[in-house]
This record gives structure tokens, sequence and C-alpha cells, in this order.
């Protein structure tokens, strides 16, 4: 029995890691195509891209985020009672369900994008971007479905390679259509008397085309995946002996169900950039402060500093993702131990991530911003070595999210984030009144929202799962190595930047010295064992170069 849960946990962390492999490229690759984007369309094109994103991101929440987490946690609990049938019926509903919702949605985004724009966010000209994204919405929904029924089936790799297909092709089509709108642009902006901002923003609206593109891709590639399985899982339903069926109506009512609090949930953790955008912008303006430099402000903040701390993030959220149906599977079952096991497996996986990239973004702040944007302003490396401790915080927040709705806690994290935003507006409000902070109030009422997150959410999962996580091993060696690897990497970074004169070299030395020493002081600490990397992708390899360095008995 005791193999069998040990076998189950190692495929478990597989499969989390695989997802956060794809995320991780997905993201790099993400951030690789924003450095040719950002030099055609520039800070203040960035605001506009920024802009429509926000829009777009927070209707996303609310009409289609919330349905891969639904089908998984449904799909999985007729799967675990041997409902096949029912399964697919699931599928077939949550699919109708998709093309209302996300069909809805995507005329209310392209006929209200003025509105959104000009009114709720003050920067009209983003209406352009926002309107390339609006059939977007309707994409994504039917491709959350899919991704979200590959992943009840244990089968990570068709929801990973539609995310690095979708990258992939937004970034060809991002970059060549952003240069050639950023021309046409300026040919408008020269009738019209402002042709540097048209140029902007029309070359932001060649950006979100990439992304509309990418997404048709990535359905495209779901839709062929499924057509194949299809055949496979018919046989599951031949053995499926099942005398109840489930009506399309009890299932429209059961995805309703599920879907309403995760909603609740993961829109009020999320609007909180729509918060900040508006009371930041309209109350910068109130003090005086110019257009322009809020623009830029805002250009870098949503171009450059989130762009890299959700480069990290995105693998706690894969962590979630794929947290919920092995979760509802061993909740349903009553295997309370298997529960508390993945809970506490996956928190370790994610601090051991988490902390090495917090220490490694505050050092190596200025350096990134150089050799990514060749941002040389002091402001922009400041934002992220401030905003550096989010990534520790929004990581473990956002997997506690997923555990707590694997558990059916599912209004938990509704009442957490509904208590966090109302004190994250407080604070941002205290942070701009009476310190006229900026930029970095945005950035600390942010760290803060999640940190409260942590701690709501931390308390839920201790109380209703009994997990009692292993402090030092979660939390206190990784955050000894992590400051063993910081002040290694800045030494490093200093010493070659100072041989070589080259930013570019020294940072790209400085990182790959921080995962090798990083490494090697879990490893003598004991924070990382043989069992843990032989839970991960190509563990085996790492297990081998550790023996290899005497750092493994």
């Amino acid at each position: 029995m005791m193999k069998k849960k040990k076998k189950s946990d190692v495929n478990f962390l597989m499969q989390g890691s695989l997802l956060a492999i794809a995320s991780i490229i997905s993201r790099v690759i993400g951030l690789v195509y924003r450095l040719p984007l950002t030099a055609i369309i520039g800070k203040e094109g960035n605001n506009y891209y920024g802009t429509a994103y926000e829009i777009y991101n927070l209707i996303l929440l609310i009409s289609s985020y919330s349905l891969p987490l639904a089908v998984s946690k449904l799909v999985a609990t007729r799967m675990a009672q041997g409902q096949a049938k029912n399964a697919w019926k699931v599928l077939k509903g949550a699919l109708i369900f998709a093309t209302l919702s996300g069909g809805t949605f995507s005329l209310v985004v392209w006929f209200g994008a003025d509105f959104f724009t000009s009114k709720l966010l003050a920067t009209p000209l983003a209406t352009i971007a926002l309107k390339v994204l609006a059939p977007v919405i309707f994409l994504v929904a039917i491709a959350g479905v899919l991704r979200g029924f590959f992943q009840v089936l244990n089968s990570m790799m068709p929801p990973a390679l539609s995310q690095i297909a979708e990258q992939i092709v937004n970034a060809i089509i991002s970059i060549v259509a952003a240069y050639f709108l950023f021309d046409y642009g300026r040919k408008v902006g020269t009738v019209l008397g402002d042709p540097n901002e048209y140029a902007a923003a029309w070359g932001a609206a060649g950006g979100t085309l990439g992304t509309a593109l990418g997404s048709a891709a990535s359905l495209a590639f779901l839709i062929f995946l499924i057509s194949i399985y299809r055949k496979r899982f018919r046989k599951k339903m031949r053995r499926d002996h099942t005398r109840h069926f489930e009506g399309y109506g009890s299932i429209m009512w059961l995805l309703f169900a599920t879907i309403i609090p995760v909603l609740l949930s993961t829109t009020l953790y999320n609007v909180s950039s729509i918060i900040d955008q508006s009371i930041f912008k309209n109350f910068a303006l109130f003090q005086g402060y110019k257009q322009h430099t809020i623009d830029v402000w805002w250009g870098v903040y949503s171009g450059q500093y989130r762009v890299i701390i959700n480069v990290p993030i995105s693998i706690a959220s894969a962590m979630a993702s794929s947290s919920v149906p092995a979760l509802t599977t061993a909740f349903k079952g009553g295997d309370m131990d298997l529960v508390r096991s993945r809970i506490h497996s996956a928190t370790r996986f994610i601090m051991v991530i988490a902390f090495p990239c917090t220490v490694g973004i505050f050092v190596l702040a200025q350096p990134i911003q150089m050799l990514l944007f060749s941002d040389t302003d002091p402001t922009s490396g400041y934002m992220l070595m401030v905003g550096a401790i989010s990534v520790l915080f929004y990581s473990l927040s956002t997997l506690s999210n997923g555990l707590l709705q694997g558990i059916d806690r599912l209004r938990i994290p509704v009442k957490n984030a509904a208590i966090s935003l109302v004190l994250q507006a407080g604070f941002l409000l205290a942070a701009m009144q009476f310190f006229r902070a900026g930029i970095y109030a945005v950035i600390l009422a942010n760290a803060f929202y999640a940190f409260m997150m942590c701690l709501l959410n931390g308390l839920a999962v201790k109380k209703y799962s009994g997990t009692k996580q292993d402090v030092r091993k979660t939390f206190i060696l990784p955050l000894i190595g992590s400051a063993i690897m910081g002040i290694a990497t800045f030494i490093v970074y200093k010493m070659v930047v100072v041989a070589l004169r080259s930013n570019a070299i020294a940072t790209i030395i400085a990182i790959l010295v921080a995962m090798v020493v990083y490494f090697v002081v879990m490893l003598l600490l004991g924070g990382i064992t043989r069992e843990e990397l032989n839970r991960v992708p190509h563990g085996d390899r790492l297990i081998r170069l550790a023996e290899k360095m005497h750092l493994l008995k």
C-alpha cells in the first residue's frame, strides 16, 4: 500500500513538473519576444499593450479561466467512480458552456472596448489592441475545457505542447505584426496630428494579434489531439456499466456551481491589477505627475517588471493546476494521508524554486533589466528589487488557492481574496498619499496582497487538511541555500563585469553560477534528497551528476 502511494506521489509530481516546465518554456518565449516587441513599440506602446491586457485578462478570468479547473474536478470525480460515459458527457456539456460564455464575453469586449480603456483606465488609444484580443476570449474558453480534460487523464503532454505551440506562434506573429502596424500607425497619426502615440498604439495592436493567432493555433492542436484520443476513450466507455446517466441540464448546473466560487476567487485574486492601475493613474494625475511620466512608469511595470516576475510564478500556477484533479481524486476517495502527502510535496516543490528565484531577481535586478531591455534607468532596476519578494508570496498563494480548491474548500479563497483586496487598496492609497511612493506603491501593494493571501490560505489549508509542513526542509533550508547563492551571485557578477566590462556576459555567468551553487548547497544541507530528485523529469541524470560530484551518498 505504501509503495502504491509513493508511486502515486511520484507520478503526481512528474505531471506537475511537466506542466511547470512547459509553463517556464512558454514564459521564457514570452519574455524573449517582448524584447524586440518593446524595442519596436517603446515604453508608450507597452502602456497601451499592458492596458489592453488588463481588461482582457479580467474578462478572461470571468468567462473561462475557471473552466479547466471545473472540468478537471467534475471529470476526475466521475473517472474515480468508473463513470467514463458521464465523464465524456461532462466534456461535451463544458464545451457548450464555453461556447456560450466565451462568445458572449467576446462580444462584450468588442463593443465595450472604448468604455473599458477610456473611462475605466484612462488610456483611450488602447482600444485598438483590446479589440484585437476580443475573439481570443472565445478561443481560450474552448481550449481551456480541452486542457482541463487532459489534466484529469494524467496526460499533461497535450496541454504542455499546446502552451508551447501557442507561444511560438504568438512570438513570431507579434513581432512581425507590430513592426508593420507601428509604421501604419505613424502614417495614421501624421494625418490625425499625433504620429508617435498612434504608432505606439497600432504597434501594441500588432503585439496582441500574435496572441490571437497563437490561441487559434493552440486550439487547433488540441482539437486534433482530442479527435485522436476519442477512439481510446470509447473503449473505456464500453467497459462502463453505469446505469445512471447525467443530463446536460444537471451537468450545466454542476459546472455553474463549481465555477462560481472558483470564479469569484480567481477574479478577486487577479482584479487587484485593474484596481491598481485605476487608483494609481488617476491618483498620480491628481498629485501632479505628468501623463507621459505615468505612462512610462506603467509601461515599465506592465511590459518589463511583470513579464520578469511572472516567469517563476508560472511554476506555481502549473503546479496548482495539476494538483486539483489529483487532490480531488484522493479527497473523494477519503485518503487523507495521500491528500496531506501531496500538499506537502507540492508546497516543498514550489518553495525550493521560489526562494532562489526571489533572491536571484533581487541581486541581479538592474543587470537583468539591462540585459533584457537595454534599460539603464535605475528606476526600472529598483522596481524589480522592491518587487522580488512578490515571487515568493505569489507562488505560495497561487498554489494554496489550488490546494483549497482540490479539497473542496472553494469558498475559502474567495473570502481570503476579498479581505486581501480591501486591505491592498487601502495600502496603495496610503503609500501614495502619505509617502508619495509613485509606482513603488503599486509594487509594494501587490506584495502585501500576496502576503495576506499566503497567510490566510495557509491557515485554511492546515485547518481543513491537517497538513503539518516540515518548516526546516520547506522554508529554512531553501532560505539558507538561497542566501548563500545570492552572495556568490553578487560577487561573481561584480568580478566578471569589472574584468570583462560586459553586463550581458557577467549576468549570464552569474545566473549559471547561481544555479550550480544553489543545487550544491541544497544537496549538502539535505534540502534536496535522492528520492525527491527521482520525482522530477530526468531526475536520474541529476542523481548521477550529484554522485559524480560526491554530493549524494
